[in-house]
């Protein structure tokens, strides 16, 4: 690894880039190191056997005295689930939101790191510098609130570090993405956007929140008993549009699993549900008649100890489901989870539950196309570099950055890309790889 020269601009990703979740980048200038999301990704070995896995850092611990700071996009795990994990070995400021703060603190706590851990609550508008990085955050939709994407001006050139997003006129709740900052930054030269790619090779526009809040409500409406929905926890906006459905049709909500109620406690402090009526705990189950019910679930991708997998085996110590009840799957099969939701599903048919997995109940969280298209004219960025994808969508982003007449900076886990000032250009390479969660 050669010295990196302080007066140029670096970009080394060490998860991410290459896959979809475990994202970790490491901006360089002026001998410091800006760390942008540290996030996990799960694998298994069997049915019974998930674990966490988190971006080996081998060769950023020797240079942690060089990181000023940790700065998250969102709340999401494959963005900030890490940071439990390899914190004690970076030991560096971290900047969140204030919902993002409230989420992780919890996995915090679960190490014993709650109140060791720096973190400073950003607003999410927030100018700021950290170290020789001035950091401008502009809020963007996604499928979580506080979505930020950061622009990173040094001396050397500026970035646009997008971390997930979409463009959604109506998400449901927080603050809709600034299009007005996007477009001011093409009167300034942003040497590289670099971008999300899970939804490159989509053509099109991403669906609105709006649509799957309808689509929720309809299905809720005419469910004849029992609803279950299972859905990615993290969803405020969703959480919020079935709880407002389920107050709609005379239905009461009921928690189940952890991950959600973390989600809804982290929620409800940061002033999102502020309009639904109380969650009912799951002690008051067996009280509610089975038409007025909504279970919001946590557990959509087969996780054996999630909440769904229990409700469908029927071994859910304190709520269930009967025939004619209805289980609602408002989420994505993440690839590699299909035998295992297919599982759940085949238990549920065998026991007459009633099941609705349909694009009218779920929308990605992620732009397609048209949206990247959209997000290039306002900016007018000299470079895009792709991440946060597999290798196929990671080059169907870089095909279209061409095509639309921008230099498509190509780079994988690992890759040192020195990206201003000149052409963004790959140098070098630096140790990466995966680590297990120990048990």
């Amino acid at each position: 690894m050669p010295d990196l020269d302080p007066n140029a601009l670096y970009l080394i990703p060490l998860g991410g880039t290459g896959e979809i979740g475990m994202n970790l980048n490491v901006y360089a200038h002026d001998g410091k190191l800006l760390v942008v999301d540290c996030g996990v990704m799960f694998g298994r070995d069997g049915p019974h056997d998930q674990y966490a896995i988190f971006p080996d850092i081998r060769w950023l611990v020797p240079r942690a005295h060089q990181i000023v700071g940790l700065l998250l996009t969102h709340a999401h795990q494959d963005h900030l689930g890490a940071v439990r994990d390899v914190w004690p070995a970076l030991r560096c400021p971290v900047y969140a939101t204030r919902f993002c703060a409230e989420m992780l603190r919890d996995p915090l706590r679960e190490v014993g790191l709650e109140q060791t851990v720096p973190i400073r609550v950003i607003d999410e508008r927030a100018r700021f510098d950290i170290g020789p990085f001035a950091i401008e955050r502009i809020p963007m939709t996604h499928s979580i609130v506080e979505m930020g994407a950061a622009v990173i001006r040094t001396a050397a050139g500026t970035v646009l570090h997008t971390g997930d997003f979409k463009l959604d006129a109506h998400p449901g709740t927080g603050r809709r993405t600034d299009i007005a900052r996007f477009e001011a930054l093409a009167a300034e030269h942003v040497d590289a956007v670099v971008c999300d790619s899970t939804n490159a090779d989509v053509a099109g526009w991403t669906p609105s929140e709006r649509e799957a809040a309808i689509g929720l409500d309809r299905v809720i409406g005419a469910a004849p008993q029992r609803v279950a929905v299972t859905l990615f926890s993290t969803n405020v906006a969703r959480v919020r549009a079935i709880a407002l459905a389920a107050e709609k049709h005379g239905r009461s909500c009921v928690l189940v699993g952890r991950s959600i109620e973390r989600t809804v406690r982290a929620a409800i402090a940061s002033g999102y549900l502020d309009d639904v009526p109380p969650f009912v705990a799951m002690g008051e189950f067996g009280y509610l008649p089975r038409d007025r019910v909504v279970l919001l679930c946590t557990g959509s991708q087969g996780e054996p100890l999630g909440a769904l997998a229990k409700l469908a085996a029927n071994t859910h110590p304190r709520v269930y489901l009967e025939r004619g009840d209805t289980i609602v799957f408002s989420s994505r099969r993440i690839p590699g989870n299909e035998l295992f939701v297919e599982k759940l599903e085949r238990q549920l048919a065998e026991r007459r539950i009633n099941i609705v997995a349909t694009d009218e109940v779920h929308v990605s969280g992620h732009p397609c196309r048209d949206e990247l298209t959209e997000l290039y004219r306002w900016v007018q960025p000299a470079a895009v570099v792709p991440v946060h994808g597999t290798p196929p969508k990671l080059e169907a982003h870089a095909a279209l950055a061409e095509q639309l007449g921008v230099r498509a900076a190509r780079c994988f886990n690992g890759d040192v890309l020195r990206i201003a000032p000149g052409p963004p250009t790959v140098i070098d390479r630096v140790p990466t790889g995966r680590i297990k969660r120990p048990e």
